[in-house]
């Protein structure tokens, strides 16, 4: 389950925060990819994984480097690959956000609602109110609750 933080006080003390997802994919998560990444960048960005650092892209079937995934596609694969860490999801689309939503675990922030509407479980977390819902309403409501 999905753990969500919409400030950024409220991520715990002895978790590192990462805001930009490209560089930290770049640098640590680009190492990492494996046969589970595939269907993630099917799915977000329509593109296949070839090799580890190598994709086939929808327009033309170009191969490019793997730094060309989308921001979405990056992130998500940030978080399933580092989920002890907490990853700003600003940058993603609806269907990054479906991905990241599904996993088993990870951790998120955006100080807005970010919220696919096929959501699954998530651990919604503030210093004031914390749920677990998968009701798209209720953290949508939980979100936009000022404090």
């Amino acid at each position: 389950m999905i753990s969500v933080y919409k400030e950024l006080k409220d991520i715990p003390k002895d978790s590192e925060y990462i805001e930009i997802n490209d560089i930290f994919f770049n640098q640590h998560t680009a190492m990492k990819i494996d046969e589970r990444a595939a269907d993630i960048i099917n799915r977000i960005d329509n593109s296949k994984l070839i090799s580890k650092f190598k994709i086939e892209s929808r327009f033309d079937n170009i191969v490019l480097n793997i730094d060309k995934l989308s921001s979405g596609c990056k992130t998500a694969l940030n978080v399933l690959y580092f989920p002890d860490k907490v990853f700003c999801v600003k940058e993603c689309g609806e269907n990054a956000l479906s991905e990241i939503y599904s996993f088993e675990e990870g951790r998120i922030y955006s100080d807005y609602p970010m919220i696919p509407f096929d959501l699954k479980k998530v651990f919604a977390v503030t210093s004031e109110k914390s749920l677990i819902t998968e009701d798209y309403e209720e953290l949508k409501e939980w979100w936009n609750h000022e404090d």
